[in-house]
């Protein structure tokens, strides 16, 4: 029998970010209307946040709160329910200005009389007043940034109350990775399967009820689940439980990044109790073939890139069809998405770092895959990295205008891999002929064809902001990594950036294979430099993790290393330990790079010798062997280039 075209609902579940809308839904949503589909979407990871920050959120919480014995209530519920008058009062209006809609109401929060103050706001104490008795944030806001000063206060706010539902309801709550440990690095469904046979928490109560919301809403035939982190993949399955148990007709499909990565050998069939169909890569073919076979116009063993449960054993199925070319894979939309309702935080005071929770960005792709594609830490071996495509600067820039025109917002964030210069170039130069003014940022490689000429010709387009890894700050390890940049060729790259007025932010690692801590001594002084000579005003410092779809993981005695024996699971079979005979204690390293970059974001202890930030972790470390003038020497060797 065949059907009539399916109605499709693409759910992006808790928790992603509040401040903009995860783009995986918009793409799908987009591609699925362009080929005349009904398709839809909702965030219910916001919905499910709107539902516990306002003042009916609160009172249910308030109850749970009281229902523990008193021996059993800590630090924060205590002072929640002793401080539960101004919290409920103050709830619904804060959430108001952070959303854009009650702007005046920063004047009373930036007062500190407005808001109960619990232990998040003890981080103010970090921060050193210019003079005794002065205001500790006056270097970051001055006198006159009450909006941004108030939008912290706020997320501190905010942040107390996350103490609170992990205390009282939930240990594992966070407002984006929501029970991570679950899901990251997880080869064993079991732990994830006792959290979804345990009983309903009201935060799972809720989630259970905006679900069936949703469906009443919509009535899909097919439900689209987009899971990108470890962090949503609880989330996910909570809504695709809730859908079997109130609506088992309608056919679950579960992809996204996290999938494509961490469940590329799934032999677990107790995932398909709650989904129909797993999906790998680009969702766009996959689910063409699924609808047709839904209709009863292809065969079910005809399907794309698809796990599917038969006889109680997995099964992947793929017949190997092309995808969908990049340039025809149309324009995301937001419609169906409550774009005036996200949070507009501010975690961190440092001006780049706040850009991923501050405002609403339009998520955007230049290209796919990554021109690069040879990074040997890098899953460089999947669709999402090794496939290469680009589409020409028109069709660019008229995704660019279509998304204005819906969203009516002109900030734009490129999520892609490693944007490529050509094209980046192509697109600034189309902006500008057609006279658009757009602000963005986006991820690139620190490669020597960033001139100071491109980097200006980009900061005149809209550009406001770039990131890059720079990885380990070691050439010797750079050169391993296959990462084709230096660190004197980051510095000019990074500074010629700056100088055009655009912020930069490095991505940075520790824990590499056969990384010493001498080369982590030396990484952080080239860092030190770099925030000292204006070429970066944020960082991240990440713990390396070795893939199985990476050069370390497909070759790990090429990078001195061996890997240890996968542990046994039929769920995420991704990372992989691995034995580094230098033995070096990463972990305790990365405390003390932690703590060095927090204070150089906020521009604190450049001048002090690095080892001293490791002498809580380590016995004796040793003096960095970088020139202390080595990225002052570097920027003046392009300086006299470009004079001569």
């Amino acid at each position: 029998m065949v059907r009539s075209e399916p109605r499709l609902l693409s759910i992006i579940p808790p928790m992603t970010q509040l401040n903009t809308p995860y783009p995986s839904t918009a793409y799908l949503t987009g591609f699925l209307r362009s080929r005349g589909f009904d398709a839809r979407q909702e965030d219910l990871a916001l919905e499910l946040v709107l539902r516990l920050l306002s003042s009916a959120g609160l009172d249910a919480v308030r109850g749970v709160c009281e229902r523990l014995p008193k021996r059993q209530r800590g630090p924060h519920v205590s002072r929640f329910l002793l401080e539960f008058d101004r919290y409920r009062a103050t709830i619904d209006g804060v959430i108001s200005f952070l959303q854009g809609r009650d702007s005046t109401l920063a004047h009373r929060i930036a007062s500190r009389q407005f808001l109960p103050e619990g232990t998040r706001f003890e981080s103010l104490e970090n921060y050193v007043a210019a003079e005794e008795g002065g205001d500790p944030l006056a270097w970051a806001f001055g006198a006159l940034g009450t909006s941004d000063r108030a939008r912290h206060f706020a997320t501190l706010y905010l942040n107390d109350i996350a103490d609170v539902l992990r205390e009282a309801i939930d240990p594992r709550f966070e407002f984006v990775r929501y029970a991570e440990r679950l899901a990251a690095s997880a080869p064993s469904f079991d732990p994830l399967a006792a959290a979804l046979e345990a009983p309903r928490t009201l935060i799972d109560e809720w989630l259970y009820e905006l679900t069936v919301a949703a469906l009443s809403r919509h009535q899909p035939d097919i439900v689209l689940l987009s899971v990108p982190f470890p962090g949503a993949v609880y989330g996910a399955f909570r809504i695709a439980q809730a859908i079997r148990e109130r609506s088992p007709e309608v056919t679950l499909v579960l992809g996204g990044g996290y999938v494509n990565t961490e469940l590329r050998e799934l032999a677990e069939s107790r995932v398909f109790d709650f989904f129909d169909h797993v999906t790998l890569d680009d969702g766009e073919r996959p689910l063409l073939a699924l609808i047709e076979a839904w209709q009863g116009l292809r065969p079910r063993d005809q399907l794309v890139r698809t796990f599917v449960r038969e006889a109680g054993k997995v099964r992947y199925l793929n017949v190997g069809e092309p995808d969908v070319p990049f340039a025809e894979v149309g324009t995301p939309t937001w419609d169906g998405l409550p774009l005036r309702r996200y949070l507009s935080l501010l975690d961190m005071l440092n001006p780049m770092h706040r850009l991923w929770s501050d405002g609403r960005w339009n998520k955007l792709t230049v290209a796919h895959g990554c021109y690069w594609k040879k990074c040997s830490f890098c899953d460089i071996s999947l669709d999402y990295i090794s496939r290469y495509e680009t589409a020409n600067a028109s069709v660019l820039v008229d995704r660019i205008d279509r998304i204005i025109d819906e969203t009516g917002e002109t900030g734009f964030h490129f999520v892609d891999e490693a944007a490529p210069p050509k094209v980046l170039k192509a697109m600034a130069q189309e902006l500008l002929r057609r006279g658009r003014q757009i602000s963005w940022w986006g991820n690139i490689r620190f490669e020597k064809s960033f001139t100071p000429e491109l980097c200006e010709l980009l900061a005149e387009s809209g550009c406001i902001a770039i990131t890059g890894g720079l990885e380990v700050a070691s050439d010797r390890l750079l050169t391993l990594m296959k990462k084709g940049v230096s660190v004197a060729q980051v510095a000019q790259v990074t500074r010629a950036f700056s100088d055009s007025g655009v912020l930069v932010h490095a991505y940075l690692m520790y824990g590499f294979p056969t990384q010493t801590v001498l080369d982590t001594v030396d990484s952080l002084e080239y860092v030190r430099q770099l925030f000292i000579e204006g070429c970066i005003q944020s960082g991240f410092f990440h713990r390396y993790t070795c893939t199985v779809h990476s050069p370390v993981g497909r070759d790990p005695a090429a990078y001195g290393v061996s890997l240890a024996p996968m542990p046994k699971g039929d769920f995420a079979r991704n990372d992989v330990n691995f034995i580094d005979p230098t033995g070096v204690d990463h972990d305790a390293l990365g405390e003390a790079l932690n703590a060095a970059l927090y204070n150089y974001m906020h521009g604190v202890a450049l001048d002090r010798d690095v080892r001293e930030w490791f002498v809580p972790f380590v016995k004796k470390p040793p003096r960095a062997t970088v020139p202390r003038d080595f990225v002052r020497r570097a920027l003046n060797q392009i300086r006299r280039r470009t004079a001569s």
